[in-house]
């Protein structure tokens, strides 16, 4: 059975296929399965925009259809970037320039309060149009400089003092087993399971 994913990320794709294997589901993304659609990601909530995405795919198909928004959330920032993660600081920005502006609002801020977690939804739309979403978190600290060249995005300013390096310092099987987006995408394919 064939799970579409609303991403053109086939490092997404590829990584849900890992967690997939064995099962009787294949991921493949929206572009495999032929569809093209343009999303508004207007919620006020992880779990709201990635409804949105798996909403407005299943539109086009009879599969299964599969949805994430992730971010971080800072708390010394009130939650921000929060959903607004790969926009922070404009659309076009780098990742240097989201850093140097977190590490602008948090001057002053003591290390121990620079706590932080990367939250990931992930919502599932049936063949049968039935829901449902799980949300999964990863707890952290900001670092005062980007370490590491593994992973993306705000990896390398997230440190993780259990074991003392950023995630992108992480081999991939290891931040997989305690990230955002790995519990995350476990805790979807145990509930797929449910109703099969």
């Amino acid at each position: 059975m064939r799970i579409i994913i609303a991403t053109g990320n086939m490092d997404k794709v590829r990584e849900i296929n890992e967690l997939l294997e064995g099962t009787e589901f294949e991921a493949v993304s929206m572009k495999e399965a032929g569809i093209s659609v343009d999303i508004d990601e207007n919620a006020d909530s992880f779990r709201g925009n990635a409804l949105i995405k798996a909403r407005a795919v299943s539109k086009f198909t009879d599969d299964y259809v599969m949805a994430d928004d992730s971010g971080l959330c800072i708390d010394a920032l009130d939650g921000a970037p929060g959903i607004y993660s790969a926009r922070f600081c404009g659309e076009d920005s780098t990742y240097e320039e989201k850093f140097k502006k977190i590490f602008e609002m948090l001057e002053g801020v003591p290390e121990e309060k620079r706590t932080a977690h990367f939250t990931c939804a992930v919502a599932v739309v049936r063949p049968d149009k039935s829901e449902f979403t799980v949300e999964e978190y990863f707890e952290g600290v900001l670092h005062e400089k980007p370490c590491g060249e593994n992973g993306f995005g705000y990896d390398p300013i997230f440190y993780v003092p259990e074991y003392k390096m950023t995630s992108a310092q992480m081999s991939p099987e290891l931040k997989n087993s305690m990230s955002h987006r790995g519990k995350a995408l476990r805790a979807m394919v145990e509930k797929l399971f449910e109703k099969c």
